[in-house]
C-alpha cells in the first residue's frame, strides 16, 4: 500500500495506488491559536501602512482563535500538499472541477465533497493536526515568520516541483495556506473547552476550514493574505480543498 522514497529531497511515503505523497509530522506539543505576540505582529504590518483596508473585522474575530492552548500531537501522515484533480480522480473517475485551470493544480469540491470523503481510504486532519503541521515549530503568523505575506507565498498548482519544494515548511508541506482546506472539526467559535490532544470538535453544522489566500487570486487589495496566517479559521460555506492525513504505516 505504501513505499517510502525521497521526494524533493525529504522522506516520504507514497500511496502506491493514488500516487499521493504524504509526508511524516512528529510527535509533539505546541500552543494553537491566535497569540498576542501574533496579533501585535498583525498591528504592526497595520501601522507600517502594509494593510490594504481596515482590519478591524479581522481584530474583531481574532476570539474565533482563541484561547491559546497547549495541545498535545501524536505522529501522523498528511499529504504534501492538497488532493490534485488528477488525485481525486483516482477515486472520482467522473470528477469535473470548475476552479482548477490544469489537472495537476488544487481540486476544490462542491457536491461532490461528501462522495470523495467516502471514497478516500484516509481521514481529514482535525484542527489541531493541521495547524500543528502548518507552524511546523514556528510560533509566527507564518513558518516564514511575522512579515507580510504576499502572493508569491501561494502555491496552486503542482506540476512544477522546483517551486513546490521551495514552498514547503520545516515539515515538508506546501501551500498549507493556501487553499481553504476542510477539517475534521465542526465549526465552533473559539477554543473554550477544546482538547488538548488534538482530537476533532464533532457535533452538527458546518466544518471547520483553513486557509484560502488562492481562492480570492488574484488579490484585489481586501487584505487576503490573512487567509495565509497558521491560525486564521472560519467555516465552510462553499467548495473546500482536501489534504488528507492517515496513521503511520508499520515498518
Amino acid at each position: 500500500m505504501w513505499s517510502e522514497e525521497i521526494v524533493a529531497g525529504r522522506p516520504a511515503w507514497r500511496h502506491i495506488m493514488s500516487g499521493v505523497v504524504f509526508r511524516e509530522v512528529p510527535r509533539g506539543t505546541f500552543g494553537m491559536g491566535l497569540s498576542d505576540a501574533e496579533l501585535d505582529a498583525v498591528r504592526a504590518i497595520e501601522r507600517s501602512g502594509g494593510a490594504e483596508d481596515t482590519l478591524a473585522p479581522f481584530f474583531a474575530g481574532a476570539g474565533d482563535a482563541q484561547p491559546v492552548r497547549e495541545v498535545r500531537v501524536e505522529p501522523f501522515l498528511i499529504a504534501r500538499h492538497p488532493l490534485t484533480v488528477t488525485q481525486v480522480r483516482h477515486w472520482l473517475p467522473e470528477y469535473e472541477d470548475d476552479y482548477a485551470d490544469t489537472d495537476s493544480g488544487t481540486a476544490r469540491l462542491e457536491d461532490d465533497l461528501d462522495d470523495l470523503l467516502e471514497a478516500l481510504p484516509f481521514r481529514l486532519p482535525s484542527e489541531a493536526e493541521w495547524e500543528y503541521a502548518a507552524r511546523a515549530g514556528t510560533t509566527t503568523l507564518t513558518f516564514r515568520g511575522d512579515g507580510k505575506p504576499d502572493e508569491d507565498q501561494i502555491l496552486d498548482d503542482f506540476g512544477d516541483e522546483q517551486r513546490t519544494a521551495a514552498g514547503e515548511n520545516a515539515f515538508g508541506l506546501a501551500a498549507m495556506g493556501s487553499a481553504n482546506e476542510v477539517c475534521a472539526d465542526v465549526w465552533i467559535p473559539g477554543f473554550a473547552g477544546a482538547p488538548a490532544d488534538a482530537r476533532p470538535r464533532t457535533g452538527d453544522g458546518p466544518r471547520t476550514v483553513r486557509g484560502g489566500a488562492a481562492d480570492l487570486y488574484p488579490w484585489q487589495g481586501c487584505d487576503e493574505w490573512l487567509l495565509l496566517l497558521s491560525a486564521t479559521r472560519y467555516a465552510h460555506t462553499q467548495f473546500t480543498a482536501v489534504r488528507p492525513v492517515a496513521a503511520l504505516p508499520p515498518r
